[in-house]
């Protein structure tokens, strides 16, 4: 079993009460209660957070309460959960500062409602054609930090079969359901994306725009720690994209790209062989989508519940607040496919 298969087994136990283990058979259950939050940490990745993400366990609950005031206070028309575990998500995304991880949680709700075309009916039984393009996946062992491993193939990608937005959708979508692990949420992700075959042609869907829009959402937007991005087979076409992306990227997310090229002995010292299937050096057998693709399925009623259903037309404390740079739909941009041709062409 992946790594990753356990993520719905360890969500249902943040839902799981011990109380009803420790009745005796003569008791009848109490009425189900709200579930409160139980850590499924380790001690290793509690020793981590405590480190890293300044989370001392003894104070975890009151941090969380911290957050919910602030937010019933500050935003008392923010349509959001409150749940424990779901604020620690944006507590440990910004270690722990309150105001920090306030304006996360503001900018994650913004994000959602700033980009319609991303966001609306955002659930796996709608992505399947995307899905089963083979555009991306989760590699089922982490790395040696414990990073799950997104892995993307731009060059699965047909523009004649469906917007680029759709895989925009895939990969928020695939985002969500790593969250949901607290793993995850200490140890963050990795990104592996194999530009093989990436053409001008197909590099020029992904223009500042998008870019602007992506980037936003990934650095400011959502409650996720990407700790590397690895880049393999990029033709001189991608020294183009990447002038494209770099600009939106702050200096501690840019200093984590890596650009690798046909040379896999450099990919495996970051890592290593025996995670990565054989398409890539490794020896974990071929990449296979199917299992990533059915955990997303399986999680259709959970995606349901989040994205699908209606809402006010506008939260009034999201008017108010300033969305992460570049997610503001109005915001002007020249787009057009001659604009970013002509960038990536310079690269030739």
């Amino acid at each position: 079993m992946g790594s990753w298969e356990l993520m719905s087994e360890e969500s249902d136990s943040l839902r799981t009460s011990p109380s009803a283990a420790s009745l005796s058979e003569s008791e009848l259950p109490p009425p189900p209660a709200p579930a409160g939050y139980v850590c499924s940490l380790t001690e290793d990745l509690v020793a981590k957070a405590r480190e890293e993400l300044q989370e001392k366990p003894e104070w975890r609950l009151r941090d969380v309460q911290a957050l919910r005031d602030m937010v019933r206070k500050e935003c008392p028309n923010l349509s959001t959960s409150l749940e424990d575990a779901f604020l620690l998500r944006f507590l440990r995304a910004r270690k722990f500062d309150y105001d920090r991880a306030l304006q996360l949680l503001i900018n994650y709700h913004s994000c959602r409602r700033s980009w319609p075309e991303v966001f609306h009916n955002l659930r796996p039984s709608a992505l399947k054609e995307a899905l089963a393009s083979g555009f991306l996946t989760v590699l089922p062992h982490t790395d040696p930090r414990g990073c799950h491993i997104l892995c993307l193939r731009p060059d699965r990608w047909i523009p004649s079969n469906y917007p680029i937005t759709e895989n925009i959708r895939a990969i928020y979508l695939t985002l969500e359901k790593l969250i949901q692990s607290e793993e995850t949420q200490v140890n963050g992700i990795v990104i592996l994306a194999d530009y093989k075959g990436v053409s001008l042609s197909k590099a020029s869907h992904f223009g500042p725009f998008i870019a602007k829009k992506v980037i936003g959402i990934l650095q400011d937007g959502f409650p996720i720690r990407i700790k590397a991005v690895h880049v393999v087979n990029e033709p001189r076409i991608f020294k183009g994209i990447f002038a494209i992306i770099k600009p939106f990227l702050k200096e501690k997310i840019a200093n984590r790209f890596f650009l690798h090229g046909s040379d896999l002995n450099s990919l495996h010292s970051n890592l290593p062989r025996n995670i990565l299937p054989k398409e890539y050096g490794g020896t974990a057998g071929e990449l296979d989508i199917t299992a990533w693709n059915a955990a997303l399925l399986a999680s259709e009623e959970d995606f349901v519940r989040e994205f699908c259903q209606p809402g006010p037309p506008c939260d009034s404390i999201l008017g108010q607040a300033l969305p992460p740079e570049g997610l503001s739909s109005e915001a002007p941009c020249d787009d057009s496919m001659w604009a970013v041709k002509s960038q990536l062409y310079s690269c030739y």
